[in-house]
């Protein structure tokens, strides 16, 4: 893996991180916004992990391959993610209190 590169849960948890800080910086707003349907379209190489006892794991490319990897074969992964809090509900870009992620569906004055 270089510097470049990451795991593919890293970048899920990336999207899942920023639409918390989204919602934490909604808070005391009119205005909410619903999170819809997220889809995600990844380039990526999936490499042996001797580290995870002969598993496979799958790693996000930059759009800035180096001829060394030229050679390898990549894989276009895409899929879509639905957002809910854990009580099942749509998550909203919005939040009860500053820099909180509970009660996500709330919001305040404008």
């Amino acid at each position: 893996m270089t510097a470049r590169d990451f795991e593919l849960a890293e970048a899920v948890e990336a999207i899942r991180n920023e639409l918390l800080n989204a919602a934490a910086r909604g808070a005391g707003n009119d205005v909410t916004f619903q999170v819809g349907p997220i889809q995600m379209e990844f380039t990526v190489e999936l490499r042996r992990d001797v580290r995870a006892r002969g598993g496979i794991k799958a790693y996000v490319l930059s759009g800035e391959v180096d001829a060394g990897r030229s050679r390898t074969r990549t894989h276009r992964v895409s899929f879509t993610l639905e957002p809910r809090r854990t009580d099942g509900d749509p998550l909203l870009v919005a939040a009860d209190g500053e820099g909180g992620t509970a009660g996500l569906t709330t919001a305040g004055p404008l």
